[in-house]
């Protein structure tokens, strides 16, 4: 769900939109030698080059329309989105007061996941280069439709894109509940340090709590007096600020009326958490397998790489069918997505050879790997990261 930042020199113009040093991948998880699809050459043969890396691979993905917007792609998705949660709605007033409209929440769960989606990619105007018509499907998607800030994810994803994985400058590896360096695990103590010990282990039930921290974020960030702008840009207006402000309330009464009037106030209790934790499950699954365990730049490791470095080298790729790239979201292209933020979805995966045999002509490394591998090398990153602490608190033989 993310708006328009300014892109590197060398990205494309086009809007962009969770131990220091380097961590490969393990052998198997990179593609190489010859692939399928048209290749890609040019650009400077090392990120110290003289041209840029990152240009021919542009010239091509323009050639081919990749970068062109497909609004009746969207309009469809959308749509058939919209009819799926209105017919789970339907169910929940026809149940009535039963428990059995517990198993409706797992579905609008899935639902409102796809919404999440949408709205993502609409800040990215991945679904229209319209920036008023792509920020009013933004705040339909985020604000009303899933009770989210738009500008608050906005301002943290814009920081995630322009540096990936990145120590001081990526919002989602700061130091928080969980760590992703081993320098950031030093010193953790009491129940910060027990939770960095077990934080692989912990990582998939932490995620059932995303979907109710990002509302209480967005929720803090829009009706806080003091919020920063972390991208050195204006502050929001006090209009916008109402308008999201106003949708976030709109959408809070909306939800607890429908839990309230089509069931009692304990079974309403409990789809609501059953919806929100598997919202934020779902969520968690799409995001986690992206970054985790990939490259992690600072000051020093980063300081030459490119765009198409620094977006490459930080990210994985999911392999996988239709039914995966509906599942995440198409997510699961994070390269591509990285390179080309405003790339429309369909397109990604047009995009992929290209990519791929532009990397290899590069000698750039290409993560990709299948779903459950991609949660077993981020699971033990993390797993790594708690080490020391696990060590120091053994006891001594």
């Amino acid at each position: 769900m993310p708006q328009a930042t300014a892109t590197p020199t060398d990205s494309p113009s086009v809007p962009a939109v969770p131990e220091a040093g380097a961590r490969r991948e393990p052998p198997g998880s990179r593609t190489r030698g010859p692939t399928r699809g048209q290749g890609v050459s040019g650009g400077s043969g090392g990120s110290g080059g003289s041209g840029s890396e990152f240009a021919p691979l542009l010239r091509t993905v323009r050639e081919q329309g990749l970068l062109e917007h497909r609004p009746g792609w969207y309009a469809r998705g959308i749509t058939v989105n919209l009819l799926a949660i209105a017919a789970v709605i339907t169910g929940m007033v026809l149940t009535g007061g039963s428990w059995w409209v517990l198993l409706l929440a797992p579905p609008l769960a899935l639902f409102s996941t796809r919404t999440a989606f949408f709205g993502h990619d609409a800040g990215h105007a991945q679904i229209t280069a319209d920036r008023r018509r792509g920020r009013i499907l933004q705040l339909v998607h985020a604000n009303l439709l899933l009770g989210m800030s738009q500008e608050w994810w906005n301002d943290k994803h814009n920081r995630h894109h322009a540096n990936p994985n990145h120590i001081e400058k990526d919002p989602d590896v700061a130091a928080d509940i969980l760590v992703f360096t081993r320098k950031q695990a030093v010193g953790r103590a009491g129940l910060h340090g027990w939770l960095t010990r077990h934080q692989a282990w912990l990582f998939l039930p932490l995620t059932t709590l995303e979907g109710i921290a990002l509302k209480i974020y967005g929720f803090r960030a829009v009706f806080s007096r003091d919020l920063p702008s972390h991208d050195g840009g204006p502050r929001r207006s006090t209009r916008a600020r109402a308008v999201e402000g106003g949708l976030l309330i709109a959408h809070v009464t909306a939800y607890v009326t429908l839990l309230l009037t089509t069931m009692p106030p304990v079974p309403a209790a409990v789809f609501a958490l059953i919806h929100q934790m598997l919202l934020g499950l779902h969520l968690g699954m799409a995001f986690a397998p992206n970054h985790k365990g990939m490259e992690m730049p600072d000051e020093e490791t980063g300081k030459g790489w490119g765009h198409l470095r620094r977006q490459v080298l930080t990210s994985r790729n999911i392999r996988g069918g239709p039914v995966t790239d509906w599942f995440l979201g198409g997510l699961n292209y994070q390269i591509e997505h990285h390179l080309f933020p405003s790339m429309p979805r369909p397109h990604l995966r047009l995009a992929q050879p290209l990519v791929r045999a532009h990397c290899r002509a590069l000698s750039i490394p290409y993560a990709e790997t299948g779903l459950i591998e991609s949660y077993r090398q981020a699971l033990t990153h993390m797993h790594e990261v708690g080490e020391p602490l696990r060590a120091a608190g053994a006891p001594a033989e």
